[in-house]
């Protein structure tokens, strides 16, 4: 199973995202996917960074006039190092607690994307603190950032958010997961980079998440695919009076679902179409739960529960019914 762990989880709303909150909430989602381990899954996690980069960006900017600045590209790796170290620590105290020998590994990853992909001329995820107008303009001269206003609270810098097309270290994370490692990997959709003559160099640019653990759970096989957010289920009309949970739908529903608006594009958009994707790729069953309800959706009393059609069609059991424990 790939397990891919929200911002949120680290860092919720009303926190400042100090190391110390950061630890305790790793802590807290940690309990949680030993939980899955003491069930007998295999695991892959990956995570968000979207505060944490958002923070090593400021960091680089403000002390500009002291130390050289950090492109994105290496700030997102940054945040892998600080998010990975954070998980990897809380991973392995909870195994010790339980009694459970399991590696743990967290694997700076690298996510290809091309360069020619369109979203590479139509910047539009926002990063970063707001800007004043003054500010604003200041960064569109030099050095030469695209900027959106928004309205309510300033100016912010966009940058583009292309497709993952392959994780560079794809074989490594396989061969780890062979040896029985719990790993950590692909953090904040992975540091974005374009291969150019046979060799690989970063780009100005962000991955979704979401959409870069669907790749990696296809390319690695993964019976389920769980994405933890800050919803206990995926809902249509959300946030509205008729607003209803989906317990277990079909891949056709699902479409049709989102062909008419219910998933945001800011919001739950890219995790259903994340889950879509995977599945249309030959995977067995998607789960979308907060990480609180993490162990009981996986093993089915929670959360939404996403299936092929003909699964669906058939009433088969989701995948984590199919095999005894300890069989992955």
């Amino acid at each position: 199973m790939l397990i891919a762990v929200g911002g949120n989880s680290l860092i919720r709303a009303g926190e400042k995202g100090t190391v110390g909150e950061q630890l305790a909430n790793a802590r807290r989602t940690a309990v949680a996917i030993i939980g899955l381990i003491g069930d007998g899954y295999h695991l892959v996690v990956t995570h968000g960074n979207g505060p944490q980069v958002g923070a090593q960006l400021l960091r680089s900017e403000r002390a500009a006039d002291q130390v050289p600045g950090q492109t994105l590209d290496v700030c997102g790796a940054a945040s892998q190092g600080e998010i990975g170290y954070m998980l990897a620590q809380s991973l392995e105290d909870e195994l010790a607690a339980a009694g459970l020998r399991v590696p743990v590994v967290s694997l700076v990853t690298q996510t290809i994307v091309s360069a020619d992909d369109p979203a590479m001329q139509h910047p539009t995820k926002p990063i970063g603190p707001f800007y004043s107008r003054l500010q604003a303009e200041e960064r569109k001269r030099l050095p030469g950032w695209e900027i959106v206003e928004d309205a309510a609270r300033g100016y912010r810098r966009v940058v583009p958010s292309p497709e993952p097309i392959e994780i560079v270290e794809l074989d490594v994370i396989r061969s780890l997961m062979s040896q029985g490692a719990l790993l950590v990997a692909c953090g904040g959709g992975g540091i974005p980079v374009v291969r150019e003559n046979g060799r690989l160099h970063g780009v100005e640019a962000v991955i979704d998440k979401d959409r870069a653990s669907a790749l990696l759970a296809s390319q690695l096989g993964v019976d389920i695919f769980a994405i933890s957010t800050d919803t206990d289920y995926v809902y249509l009309d959300y946030k509205k009076p008729a607003q209803r949970p989906l317990s277990r739908v079909s891949v056709s529903e699902l479409e049709k679902h989102h062909s008419a608006g219910h998933f945001p594009p800011g919001n739950m958009g890219p995790k259903v179409e994340s889950a879509l994707h995977f599945l249309r790729a030959g995977g067995k069953e998607v789960v979308i739960t907060s990480y609180d309800h993490l162990c009981d959706a996986i093993r089915g009393s929670a959360g939404t529960h996403i299936v092929p059609d003909e699964t669906a069609e058939a009433g088969a059991q989701p995948a984590h019914s199919e095999a005894p424990v300890g069989g992955r």
